[in-house]
C-alpha cells in the first residue's frame, strides 16, 4: 500500500525538526516561513534563513505537487512512465554558512508516485545528503560518512557503499573534471524492498542529517578566518551554482513542472565569485582541498 499521507506527515515533521535544530545555533536571526500554492496542483512551504551570524543563507523546503504528465527529468531513466500523471513530495534543503571553515550541506528525501488509469501506481523514493567543504578537515569528513553509514546499516551491508558511490558519481562537475564536495549518499528510483521498508529507510536518512551536520557546524563556526579564506569560499561557491543550474535533477524537475522559482533556486548562495583560470598555490590549504578531499575516498577506512 502506498501511504502518501504518512509520508507527507513525516516530511512536514522533518522540515520543522531540522529548522528547529539549525535555528537553535543562530543567535542573530531565525527561519521565516513562506507558504505557496502551485496553479497546476499542490504547493508547499519554504523556510528560509538569511543574514545570520552562523548561516549566511539557508532554506528548508517542503513541497507536495501534482501534475498530468511526468516531465522529461523524471522519465529520462524510465521512459516507460512517460505520459503518466504524477504526485511528488519531498523536503529539500541547502545550508550556506558564513564561516569558510564550515562546509555547505545539502539534503533531500522525496517520494514520486506515477499513476495511470487501470494500472497500479508506480512509486519510488529518492534522496540523500552531501557535504561541500571549502577547507577540508579529515575528522569532519569521517564523521559525516560514519553517520551516513550508520543510518544505512540496518537496511543491508551494500546500501552505504552503493549509495556513496552513486553520490560521488552524481555530484560531479563533468565540465570541470572535479567533484562538488566530499559526497555522502545519493539514491533514486528506490523501491526494491517494499514500500514500508523503503519509507523506513528515507526516515533513517532524513533523521540522521542533523546528527551528521550539526557537530561539524558547532566545532567550526567560531574558527577565525581571513579575507583570503572568504575569497576562496566565494570562488568555490561558484562550483555549487554551476552544478545546481546545469546538472541537478531537482532543479530541472521543479522548473520543468512549473514550480515556484523562488523555492527552487533557494539553493543558490547569497554571494559568489568567479575568477578566470584561477589556480591554488602549491602546498596551500586551498590546494589540499583539490588534492586530498575532492577525489573520491573511502572515508570509513582507518587513518
Amino acid at each position: 500500500m502506498v501511504d502518501t499521507t504518512a509520508v507527507r506527515n513525516y516530511l512536514l515533521e522533518l522540515q520543522k525538526n531540522i529548522c528547529d535544530e539549525l535555528g537553535a545555533l543562530e543567535p542573530g536571526t531565525s527561519f521565516r516561513g513562506d507558504d505557496w500554492v502551485r496553479d497546476e496542483g499542490g504547493g508547499g512551504q519554504s523556510r528560509v534563513i538569511e543574514g545570520g551570524e552562523v548561516f549566511e543563507k539557508g532554506g528548508v523546503n517542503f513541497s507536495h505537487v501534482f501534475g498530468q504528465e511526468l516531465p522529461g527529468s523524471a522519465t529520462a531513466a524510465r521512459p516507460e512512465l512517460a505520459g503518466r500523471s504524477f504526485e511528488a513530495m519531498g523536503v529539500s534543503l541547502v545550508i550556506h554558512p558564513l564561516n569558510p571553515f564550515v562546509p555547505t550541506s545539502h539534503a533531500n528525501v522525496r517520494l514520486f508516485v506515477a499513476n495511470k488509469s487501470g494500472e497500479a501506481p508506480v512509486w519510488w523514493f529518492g534522496g540523500g545528503y552531501d557535504l561541500t567543504p571549502y577547507y577540508g578537515n579529515e575528522d569532519d569528513c569521517r564523521h559525516w560518512h560514519e553517520t551516513a553509514s550508520a543510518a544505512c546499516a540496518p537496511f543491508g551491508k551494500d546500501i552505504y557503499p552503493r549509495f556513496k558511490q552513486w553520490c560521488d558519481e552524481y555530484f560531479y562537475l563533468r565540465h570541470r573534471d572535479e567533484a562538488r564536495g566530499v559526497g555522502g549518499l545519493f539514491f533514486d528510483d528506490f523501491n526494491e524492498a517494499g514500500f514500508d521498508t523503503c519509507f523506513d529507510f528515507i526516515r533513517a536518512v532524513g533523521d540522521s542529517y542533523t546528527a551528521a551536520y550539526l557537530p561539524i557546524v558547532k566545532k567550526r563556526k567560531d574558527t577565525p578566518y581571513t579575507s583570503r579564506h572568504r575569497d576562496f569560499q566565494l570562488y568555490r561557491r561558484g562550483r555549487y551554482v554551476e552544478f545546481n543550474l546545469v546538472f541537478d535533477r531537482g532543479t530541472l524537475f521543479g522548473l520543468q513542472t512549473g514550480g515556484r522559482t523562488e523555492s527552487i533556486l533557494m539553493s543558490l548562495p547569497p554571494q559568489v565569485s568567479w575568477r578566470y583560470n584561477w589556480q591554488p598555490d602549491p602546498g596551500s590549504d586551498e590546494a589540499d582541498l583539490y588534492e586530498k578531499f575532492l577525489p573520491p575516498r573511502d572515508w570509513l577506512a582507518k587513518p
